[in-house]
């Protein structure tokens, strides 16, 4: 027997605090391997979780760290890059955490990490760009992150 659980929704409601009209990315910031980090991006459109240098050298990891990845991802400007090499960290928000597998590359970005569908499916996260936001189901109920602007 399955359990029914509340509808994710979004309405008016979810628009208060946030500047219209925007075109801003959804940016959160996550507990990643017991860090808080802030200037994560959650991009519907990417089929990789990827961490930059920074965040990369602010959690003390070593290349040493990695595992090996050698599928090239495609960037924003449609060049490919080869990943330096993967690793999984777990990452929270609102008390519900995921071991999360991160491609890690050497290359500028604005953020400090991009979590992508992998990550949006297996937290089963529903984002709103519109609404600055991500919900998604935990034990206690429905979880609301709002992102910055």
């Amino acid at each position: 027997m399955k359990i029914a659980r509340e509808p994710i929704t979004f309405d008016d409601y979810d628009l208060e605090g946030t500047i219209q009209p925007h075109d801003d990315a959804l940016v959160v910031t996550a507990r990643i391997s017991s860090f808080m980090v802030k200037k994560v991006m959650i991009d519907q459109g990417s089929g990789a979780n990827v961490m930059y240098p920074d965040l990369f050298k602010g959690l003390k990891l070593r290349n040493k760290d990695l595992s090996k990845c050698t599928t090239p991802l495609v960037r924003f400007d449609g060049r490919m890059i080869v990943p330096e090499g993967q690793i999984s960290l777990p990452v929270n928000m609102e008390g519900k955490e995921v071991l999360v597998t991160f491609a890690v590359v050497a290359s500028f970005f604005p953020y400090t990490a991009l979590l992508g569908r992998p990550w949006i499916h297996t937290m089963g996260v529903v984002p709103s760009t519109l609404h600055v936001k991500v919900k998604f189901q935990t034990k206690q109920g429905i979880a609301v992150v709002r992102g910055s602007q």
